[in-house]
């Protein structure tokens, strides 16, 4: 996997410079409650973002084994995955240490005991583990190279009949990242769409 480094920091940095500026957000996913402690350089900070809500409300998950939220943030998608399914192992990675400190704690705030988050650039932390579902809301402002190297790298970690599936703003990638879709899983269709966003699911053959 080819590792970028951009000239300018984004969310999708492993050490942000910025001063770390904190927030707290209390919000309610598929009816249940949920509190996340936020940070600047860490995408969405006052606000669990229209991608990130429309794909915790509409995701399919397995009622068991190992589910990945990669490029998770301050760790909303996968902990709420978490919750919904407590049969469910999930992971969370990042590559930005201060989004991986958040997700932890926020696994605690939560009161969680089926998930863990590891540090590392897309699937490197997790190399030897297979999962039954990835899910992602993409760090956009990384480049469409990496967005794309999330599609293209997720098989070899999905077990058969897996799904990838990943939320994405219809003015962005609507029209390119189904046919990366297609081309890695030979199928895509949308989940779900709303307020100029669709997730995209595509299961390993």
């Amino acid at each position: 996997m080819t590792r970028k480094n951009p000239c300018t920091e984004h969310y999708y940095t492993a050490q942000p410079k910025s001063e770390a500026k904190f927030g707290l957000i209390q919000t309610r996913l598929r009816g249940e409650p949920f509190e996340f402690l936020t940070a600047s350089s860490v995408f969405s900070k006052k606000r669990v973002d229209t991608g990130t809500r429309l794909l915790s409300e509409s995701m399919l998950l397995p009622e068991t084994g190992m589910v990945l939220d990669v490029g998770c943030g301050y760790g909303a998608v996968g902990i709420a995955a978490a919750r919904f399914c407590p049969s469910l192992r999930v992971v969370l990675t990042d590559v930005n240490m201060r989004a991986v400190r958040l997700t932890r704690e926020n696994i605690e705030r939560n009161k969680l005991a089926n998930a863990e988050v590891r540090c590392g650039f897309l699937y490197e932390p997790v190399e030897n583990v297979m999962f039954n579902c990835v899910l992602s809301n993409p760090p956009v402002s990384a480049g469409m190279g990496t967005v794309k190297a999330i599609i293209t790298e997720a098989p070899k970690i999905m077990v058969t009949k897996a799904s990838l599936q990943m939320v994405i703003r219809s003015k962005i990638g609507g029209k390119t990242l189904p046919s990366v879709f297609e081309a890695v899983f030979g199928n895509c269709r949308v989940l779900a769409r709303e307020g100029g966003y669709r997730v995209l699911i595509g299961e390993k053959q």
